[in-house]
């Protein structure tokens, strides 16, 4: 599936230095994928330093469209 980025996704993603690649691989093998809000999609997957990243996306024809992503600690999310 296509990967689509926001203009707001890319200014993040920049200021936030997360890469595509990272992005990439919690879209495609993410550890979980939960409802956010609008329709919109999370997709957990742990990162360096022991961090969670998340995707928020939405699905439209085919494509994945990446409205932001940022780290954060993984017990805000993660439930055990």
């Amino acid at each position: 599936m296509k990967i689509i980025y926001t203009d707001y996704a890319e200014e993040t993603l920049k200021v936030r230095v997360i890469s595509k690649d990272e992005v990439e691989s919690a879209l495609l093998n993410p550890e979980e994928i939960i409802e956010g809000k609008e329709g919109r999609k999370i997709a957990h997957k742990m990162s360096r330093n022991e961090l969670l990243l998340r995707v928020v996306f939405k699905v439209e024809a085919k494509a994945y469209i990446v409205i932001t992503a940022y780290y954060a600690k993984q017990v805000r999310y993660v439930k055990k």
